[in-house]
């Protein structure tokens, strides 16, 4: 971090003993760090060289054209990320956070300070090499305009702004007793007294990471990228000529079976190494002033916090694999969901990866404070057999119709096709009955102490527990098939998490009961009431 000595003024003046504050001059706009253009340099001289050979391989271009076309490559990237570390400036005032940038054209951008809510910090492996880090700060809200990303910045400096915007601005001190002392901010970097440990590693959960559904994606994504790289290099259709030789000339089953396995090594290692390089030294803390902060990440190492004011409850959610061995994972309901840069938003709200069931009640505990997790205390109400029926119903149509499908072709183009229609009607249609079964079961709503608590779904059921006081309306849906079942949809809205948390298929009668048992008021007026003394 460097300060531009056209732009900067004098320091602010130091705060007279006392506790009055003196006059403040104007602060000085700051430099992102200039080592960017080293590391954009490192970036782009690896960019360079694999788009070189594949286009040198696959179009045959002479090598002598691809080099230069690579270092005119690389010498755009560095200029451009020069003049942008040139025109980019920052500071810090008393009351908001102001990044300019001054070029062709003049963008100022600022938030205020009262309004901040995160401040993420990121750092890929090159970054890190160098001791930088990129800050991302926020308000919680989902737009743009509503965050101001510093990129990148010393470590040191992205330590330092943490710490400076997520603390809140405290009392005059004349307004508080004179006996009541004021805590000693932590130094930048170091661990903040008066905080507690969650959460951190234990590298026996790499065990639940081959159940998620990535893992046989990735086995399948594996061959494809195969092909790929071999296009590039123009080999695409020896090594498909290679593949079918070697299978064909193998009995039938035991090249499907060489295939199967081949895919689920690949997917069972592939999935160990994305949880490894996701998860490494992740650690979730509870840090004074109410904050929540994980950090995690092997070659891109992250640091996220979540401002507790922004919580609005928790979701325990469990992908069927990872429900079949026993595991959960934890994920925030909390408002100001973005999509974040190289990152999805279930990894933004996530507070701790598949984990022991037990493990993840205790850590929805302590993150909402409750001495028993409300996804476990609260009792849930069973749903009308009604929603069973539906659920069954929706499994057949999903067998049948695919397999009628099938079958007109069939008959019409190729017994091939009459052959898959009978597998499909075998193998999915028990499978289908199965998850509409679990998915009648894993139905329930109920409350307890401040929360809603509402369960469904069977390839991922998920748990949540809202705050009541967080639900800002109710929406109720009834399809016609629904009407004649006598059921209804409720969705709890919210502005926070997904914005709706609904409450599938339960008595209608009983569902809008509930809504104005949950809070009061919203559904009241429109719900009908016996007058008292009526028959």
């Amino acid at each position: 971090m460097s300060t531009d000595p056209t732009e900067a003024s004098d320091p602010a003046t130091p705060t007279p003993a006392g506790g009055a504050a003196a006059p403040a001059t104007e602060q000085p706009w700051l430099r992102l760090d200039r080592r960017t253009v080293y590391v954009t340099a490192i970036s782009r001289v690896g960019f360079a060289v694999v788009v070189g050979a594949v286009g040198a391989a696959s179009s045959g271009t002479p090598l002598a054209w691809v080099a230069l076309g690579g270092v005119l490559l690389l010498a755009a990237g560095i200029v451009a990320e020069y003049v942008r570390w040139r025109v980019s400036r920052y500071r810090v005032t008393a009351e908001r956070l102001e990044r300019r940038f001054d070029f062709i054209t003049h963008q100022r951008r600022s938030l205020a300070r009262e309004r901040i809510r995160s401040v993420d910090i990121a750092a890929n492996l090159v970054q890190r090499l160098f001791g930088l880090a990129v800050v991302t700060i926020g308000t919680g809200q989902q737009n743009d305009a509503d965050r101001i990303k510093l990129d990148p910045v010393s470590h040191a400096e992205a330590e330092r702004l943490r710490a400076e915007l997520l603390r809140r601005r405290r009392p005059d001190p004349g307004t508080q007793p004179a006996q009541q002392a004021q805590p000693a901010e932590p130094a930048p970097g170091t661990e903040p007294a008066g905080g507690s440990v969650l959460a951190r590693l234990d590298w026996s959960w790499i065990r639940y990471a081959p159940a998620s559904f990535v893992a046989p994606l990735l086995g399948a994504a594996a061959f494809g990228a195969v092909l790929n790289a071999s296009g590039w290099f123009g080999l695409r259709e020896g090594v498909l000529e290679w593949s079918f030789d070697l299978l064909s000339s193998a009995p039938i089953v035991f090249a499907v079976v060489t295939v199967v396995v081949i895919a689920v090594v690949v997917g069972l290692i592939g999935s160990l190494v994305i949880f490894a390089e996701r998860w490494w030294d992740y650690r979730l803390d509870r840090e004074p002033g109410g904050t929540l902060r994980i950090r995690r990440g092997l070659l891109t190492t992250r640091s996220i916090s979540i401002e507790e004011r922004r919580l609005r409850g928790v979701e325990v959610v469990e992908p069927l694999g990872i429900r079949l061995v026993g595991a959960a994972r934890v994920d925030a309901v909390m408002t100001g969901i973005r999509q974040n840069d190289g990152d999805s938003k279930s990894d933004l709200k996530t507070l701790a990866p598949p984990v022991p069931r037990a493990f993840a009640d205790q850590v929805t505990a302590d993150v909402l404070t409750e001495e028993v997790a409300p996804t476990v205390a609260a009792r849930l109400a069973p749903h009308p057999r009604a929603a069973r029926g539906r659920r069954l119903r929706w499994a057949l149509l999903g067998t049948l119709i695919p397999t009628a499908i099938l079958a007109g072709l069939g008959a019409s183009l190729t017994g091939v096709l009459l052959h898959l229609a009978w597998i499909w009607a075998l193998v999915v249609g028990p499978i289908a009955v199965l998850l509409a079964l679990d998915a009648y079961r894993n139905l329930g709503h109920g409350i307890t102490g401040g929360y809603l608590v509402a369960r469904s779904g069977a390839a991922r059921r998920g748990t949540v527990a809202l705050q009541r006081s967080g639900i800002i309306g109710w929406t109720a849906r009834q399809s016609i098939f629904q009407r004649r079942a006598g059921l209804i949809t409720l969705s709890a809205t919210t502005a926070a998490g997904s914005g709706a948390y609904s409450i599938f298929d339960v008595a209608q009668g009983d569902g809008l009961a509930f809504a104005e048992r949950a809070v009061p008021d919203l559904f009241g007026p429109f719900l009908e009431r016996d007058e008292p003394g009526s028959p």
